[in-house]
């Protein structure tokens, strides 16, 4: 017996409604940090630290609310890294620490987790967002790291705001600098003495920004943005704009974006390291990124990661004594948070 064409048409409806009904929502959201360090209780104020909650949720707030009408994770990920960047409390861009001369130099790093495509830039001085520019390096030249002079040349031919270093500049971290360089000048090295082992002089290896994120369409991104170590020297490059130690993202794993002692970071090649523990392994992003700041512990490294993986799972693990960040996804968990607690 032979159904009517209306009758027909309306089991067809039905049907798809039902696929449609069956089929979840895909998950989407994104997690971001400003830094982990030496970040006790009793020496950040009650105000300081609604400060710092207040940042972090307007920067959080504003790269979700690109994924919720739909947008991409790379505009994502630009949109809540430029808010930290603006603000002087982090250590990237406006309030970046400064290095021995005395002057702010930036570098920051973003990744496509569909693509794998990748840019950098290292060692600027007057490019007011340097997350942007690293997004141009990856979607307007044929490379993916740029550094010093030639970045600013190609910011320049691609018509980007350029600023005086002073604009970075910030009392709070002049009188930091001053600290490090009072320590070092008084520190009487042996063969038995490390930094590593100095609680003081691990302080100034901190900051860092960066943020993960999983849009509605299921694609991934990382990005990373510093002004380094206080008091750094020689041109030194930590692992923010290194794509592997600093910064990765696939769609077949997960994104990553790192903060702490760098040179720690890139010798386990952190990023990459977590997301091929779940690819080789079969790994769950909570188990591999665990592992990997493992490693940077054992070798006398510390600091922390945030990832989200492609089934919006995230992480947040740190050996540090603290890590600002916070995270907001699709399901309505959010939070901020700061200590090992919250």
């Amino acid at each position: 017996m032979k159904l009517s064409s209306p009758i027909l048409t309306a089991v067809t409806l039905f049907a798809a409604q039902l696929a449609g009904a069956a089929q979840p929502a895909k998950p989407y959201g994104l997690v971001i940090h400003g830094g982990a360090g030496v970040i006790s209780r009793a020496e950040l104020s009650v105000e300081k630290e609604a400060e710092y909650r207040a940042a972090l949720s307007q920067s959080r707030d504003a790269g979700y609310a690109v994924l919720a009408r739909g947008g991409t994770a790379l505009d994502a990920v630009i949109a809540a890294i430029v808010i930290l960047e603006n603000h002087p409390f982090f250590n990237a861009g406006k309030g970046a620490v400064l290095n021995a001369d005395g002057i702010c130099e930036l570098d920051a790093s973003i990744m496509d987790g569909r693509s794998l495509a990748a840019g950098a830039i290292a060692g600027v001085h007057h490019i007011k967002n340097p997350i942007t520019l690293a997004r141009a390096v990856m979607e307007k030249s044929e490379h993916v790291m740029l550094t010093g002079d030639g970045a600013e040349r190609f910011a320049k031919q691609q018509g980007f705001e350029m600023v005086p270093n002073e604009y970075f500049q910030t009392e709070n971290r002049r009188k930091q600098l001053e600290k490090a360089k009072t320590k070092e000048a008084s520190a009487r090295p042996t063969s038995q003495w490390s930094p590593a082992d100095d609680a003081e002089a691990r302080q100034f290896r901190y900051g860092t920004v960066g943020c993960v994120a999983l849009d509605q369409a299921g694609n991934l991104a990382a990005g990373t943005s510093t002004g380094g170590m206080t008091n750094k020297k020689f041109g030194r490059v930590g692992d923010a704009p290194i794509i592997g130690a600093g910064t990765f993202a696939s769609n077949a794993t997960c994104a990553i974006s790192a903060t702490g002692w760098g040179e720690y970071f890139i010798r386990v090649g952190v990023a990459r390291d977590i997301a091929a523990q779940m690819e080789y392994k079969g790994a769950s992003l909570a188990d591999a990124a665990a592992a990997t700041i493992a490693k940077v512990g054992k070798l006398g490294g510390d600091g922390g990661v945030i990832g989200i993986d492609r089934d919006g799972h995230i992480a947040m693990p740190f050996n540090s004594g603290g890590m600002y960040r916070g995270y907001k996804l699709s399901t309505g968990a959010a939070a901020i948070e700061i200590f090992g607690g919250k």
